[in-house]
């Protein structure tokens, strides 16, 4: 797909009207498939979750000429079928091999350097956020997660995506900068 092309206001209105004839549900019915999209993008562990629920809305909304009069069914899963494929291609986009970790064993974990550094390049707020969601074990962990979600004045399923998102790009914050020690000691 075309990575400029944009999803027009008329495909749009399209798109509302293909899920249902009344606009308030069809409203509803697309918000209902975004959340689920981006659950699915979630689930399969795949950063910029949004972007990859957009993706799939246009995708489908792209096709949507060359489908809607055949379609049969809830659309919801066509929507989820395009997701499943862009997970797989998104996977091979980003698939990276991680290279054998090796130092001295008297040395300071580099691992637990580089969160450090990671954890210091993060705002405030995002590092609050995420040492607070990720204590806790069992039953005072959930108790936590939802205190915090009250205290911030968020839903819970809206925290775990934000912890999810800071999550990942510690992740891929410690393994650059692990990656570029292991280039120095090489």
């Amino acid at each position: 797909m075309n990575k400029n092309w944009v999803l027009t206001q008329e495909l749009f209105e399209d798109l509302l009207a293909w899920l249902d004839p009344d606009r308030e549900v069809a409203g509803q019915k697309y918000e209902n498939i975004r959340r689920g999209l981006i659950k699915i993008f979630v689930i399969n562990g795949r950063h910029s979750v949004e972007d990859l629920a957009d993706e799939a809305i246009n995708r489908v909304a792209n096709k949507l000429n060359q489908i809607k009069d055949d379609y049969q069914g809830d659309p919801a899963l066509y929507f989820y079928g395009v997701a499943k494929k862009l997970v797989h291609e998104d996977r091979k986009r980003t698939r990276t091999p991680v290279p054998a970790l090796t130092w001295d064993a008297d040395d300071v974990d580099p691992e637990y350097e580089c969160l450090e550094k990671c954890l210091e390049q993060l705002t405030n707020k995002n590092r609050d956020l995420v040492l607070q969601y990720y204590q806790e074990e069992k039953k005072a962990k959930i108790d936590n997660r939802r205190v915090l979600a009250d205290k911030m004045g968020i839903a819970l399923n809206a925290l775990r995506i934000r912890a999810y998102r800071i999550r990942n790009s510690l992740e891929e914050c410690v393994r650059t900068c692990v990656m570029a020690i292991t280039s120095e000691l090489s």
